[in-house]
């Protein structure tokens, strides 16, 4: 059996994964590269594979980092399935279609055709099939089963089996406990694994009080009568925040504001929220079941589909709470927002996810004065807070033990993350389990 890594190696997007046993060639994830841009310079030049030759691909979760080239690879040739989760498979096509004018755009400031079009996209979804949680599929010599990796709604870890031998794909990793959805599974034995590191070299200490740092800056922000931001990812982050602004709107811990959902994609994505509910964990079922309460809804909450009501949102005087992607802020309706209220001192901008490196909400995490957007320089004077407690992805210590949770274990690639957060984790996995860890190198090919 051989492995061969066509991404994710030394930086946290970009997850692509070739197996080969025989003549059977089989993939995990295909995604795009990620970072100061909404997609990298390498996602518009070719497949560094025959597209035709691959037979089945499995599908870790729906951000587009994982999911965003599967159009290229349908319109290079690829005629086989596309597996992944049923929840997966409905949030894959929202954020294909949601991401296509943004990509058409980056297309055109590299002076490359567009990636894929709404016809693409379609083309795609009729490859695609949904599973179960420990449905197992056959591929030639391939058996399939897919394990819950908690990390967002129906996010998976791929184990895969052939010649007697088992390796494990963890996809994305949740930040267990998360306010829906399930805590990750552990595989009970592998031989080898993939193992991402996005948070690899980093604790998040304030999980247990994450809670609390939202509700002081909501309060704080509230009493300066400022606008409070939150750049969020439209799929799990958004659904949370609107999970806990409930609870302490209930609770009346925080004052009554008005709070918009200044995204088409979230919006839409909720929607699909609420038709996957059996993905929920017990609490949430059991807090349904009692209350009768729609967890993702309270007074004060608005949906701004259109642009026109976006635009409203302006004539809305502060306090208020906005929450809007891109979660990175290197695209989308937060820009504008942006652009309006980070030079103001009496707001606030609330980073509860990754930032990657280049992108423009690393720039004003890490202290930048001034930022461009859409060709302005924008003086950043408002407060800005980091709350990695709300991360969707585990950090080093639940990864040490996720991987530690894997009987006969002999070999560990630490993937999906910037260079020195997988150097961190494997020299971790290594020292702490004995198990030998390594970061591979883009486009290499290793015996299994």
């Amino acid at each position: 059996m051989k492995l061969t890594f066509y991404g994710g190696c030394s930086e946290a997007t970009g997850a692509n994964y070739i197996l080969e046993s025989g003549a059977t060639r089989i993939m995990i994830d295909c995604g795009l590269h990620q970072g100061s841009h909404y997609a990298e310079r390498e996602n518009f030049e070719p497949l560094p594979y025959e597209a035709g030759s691959v037979e089945a691909v499995f599908t870790t979760h729906a951000h587009l980092d994982h999911i965003g080239r599967l159009p290229t690879l349908v319109k290079s040739g690829f005629k086989g399935v596309i597996y992944s989760t049923t929840a997966t498979q409905d949030f894959a096509e929202l954020m294909l279609v949601d991401s296509e004018h943004l990509l058409n755009d980056e297309a055109k400031r590299e002076g490359r055709p567009p990636l894929y079009n709404n016809e693409d996209i379609e083309n795609v979804m009729r490859h695609w099939h949904g599973l179960g949680y420990h449905e197992k599929v056959t591929i030639g010599p391939f058996t399939v089963e897919l394990y819950d990796a908690g990390h967002i709604l129906g996010s998976a870890i791929i184990h895969v089996e052939a010649e007697g031998k088992m390796i494990v794909f963890s996809g994305d990793l949740g930040n267990s406990p998360a306010p829906i959805i399930k805590a990750t599974e552990t595989v009970p034995a592998a031989d080898y694994c993939l193992v991402e590191s996005t948070y690899g070299d980093r604790v998040h200490d304030d999980v247990p009080k994450r809670v609390e740092i939202l509700r002081k800056t909501i309060v704080d922000t509230v009493h300066d009568g400022g606008t409070l931001m939150i750049p969020s990812f439209a799929m799990e982050r958004t659904q949370d925040l609107l999970y806990v602004l409930h609870e302490l709107f209930e609770k009346n811990e925080i004052p009554r504001v008005p709070v918009y959902i200044d995204s088409p994609l979230a919006i839409k994505v909720t929607e699909v929220y609420k038709k996957h509910e059996d993905y929920f964990n017990n609490a949430i079922k059991e807090e349904e079941k009692i209350t009768g309460d729609d967890i993702l809804n309270f007074p004060g909450l608005t949906l701004t589909l259109t642009t026109e009501q976006s635009k409203e949102i302006n004539g809305v005087k502060p306090p208020k709470i906005i929450i809007a992607g891109s979660g990175m802020s290197n695209g989308g309706r937060i820009l504008h927002h942006e652009m309006r209220y980070l030079p103001d001192p009496k707001s606030t901008i609330v980073f509860v996810g990754y930032q990657a490196t280049g992108s423009m909400g690393r720039q004003i995490l890490e202290g930048m004065q001034e930022v461009r957007i859409f060709g302005e320089t924008i003086p950043v004077r408002a407060h800005r807070v980091n709350i990695p407690g709300y991360s969707a992805h585990a950090d080093q210590p639940h990864l040490v033990e996720w991987v530690g949770a894997m009987k006969g274990l002999k070999k560990a690639w630490v993937v999906q993350g910037e260079g020195p957060s997988s150097i961190a984790l494997a020299g971790k996995i290594t020292e702490i389990l004995g198990v030998s860890a390594e970061v591979p190198k883009q486009g290499e090919t290793v015996e299994l």
